[in-house]
């Protein structure tokens, strides 16, 4: 299903946080959005999973507006992975997991068995079935990571918003994080701190300074030294990868004097 952000403005207390905003994410594309801290990536994506109103332009799904929708409706398309996807209850991992299908139950209603060997497979592709009787909250944040994602691909959702996904993971894990993304078929709009692995792990990036899309296209086209420098403030070389010929990025500082 294809999302679209069309002309997403939102301001805060008088202040702008993202500003005019239109970015189109096809079906089955990962589409990460990267930027300097406070460029308003985050606050795009809580308007695309309703934790914001946005304060002009509109989220659209497929063919429908996004706030023409029930909130159940709406979490039946579209899960997220939060920074702030704290479980302050100490449930199990497997409940934690099982609240994904919770758009999809009616009242009291248990899992059925589909529902319940669906939730073992997540569990199964992000390596934390051993985990399954643990409490959350004596988890490791890496591994609290993977069962927030758990959670969101057992919603069974057709867009995937995720914050940072890759916070608190081993290189292993990021690797496998992102390579799961890419072999979903989901939609996805991703936010990325790390250049490189949103090189290696996006089709399309958004580029964001003071609330404002700089650059859109493939990563090839948008990473580029002068770009790096000029909105992110480093000097940087670009190299292809040995192995994939993706850009990679190669760090120096802007000398201070």
């Amino acid at each position: 299903m294809d999302l679209r952000l069309d002309g997403l403005s939102v301001v805060t207390d008088g202040k702008s946080l993202v500003r005019d905003l239109s970015l189109d994410v096809g079906s089955g594309q990962v589409v990460g959005l990267v930027g300097p801290n406070g460029s308003g990536k985050s606050t795009a994506l809580r308007c695309v999973y309703r934790a914001l109103r946005p304060s002009s332009g509109t989220v659209r799904v497929g063919e429908r507006q996004l706030s023409c929708l029930t909130m159940r409706q709406s979490a039946r398309i579209i899960a997220a992975m939060t920074q702030d996807g704290a479980v302050d209850l100490d449930f199990t991992v497997e409940e934690v997991i099982a609240l994904g299908r919770a758009p999809h139950l009616q009242g009291n209603r248990a899992l059925s068995r589909r529902e319940r060997e669906l939730c073992e497979g997540a569990m199964d592709r992000l390596g934390i079935r051993h985990l399954a009787r643990r409490g959350v909250l004596t988890l490791s944040g890496g591994e609290r990571q993977r069962v927030l994602l758990a959670r969101a691909l057992v919603q069974e959702p057709e867009i995937l918003v995720l914050d940072e996904p890759t916070n608190h993971l081993d290189v292993r894990h990021q690797v496998e994080l992102l390579s799961l993304l890419r072999a979903s078929g989901l939609t996805v709009l991703v936010v990325l701190h790390d250049l490189n692995l949103a090189a290696a792990a996006c089709d399309r990036l958004g580029v964001l300074r003071e609330g404002r899309l700089v650059a859109t296209g493939t990563p090839g086209d948008v990473l580029t030294t002068e770009l790096v420098g000029e909105v992110f403030g480093v000097k940087a070389s670009i190299v292809p990868h040995p192995l994939t010929d993706d850009p990679q990025l190669l760090y120096a500082l802007h000398p201070s004097r």
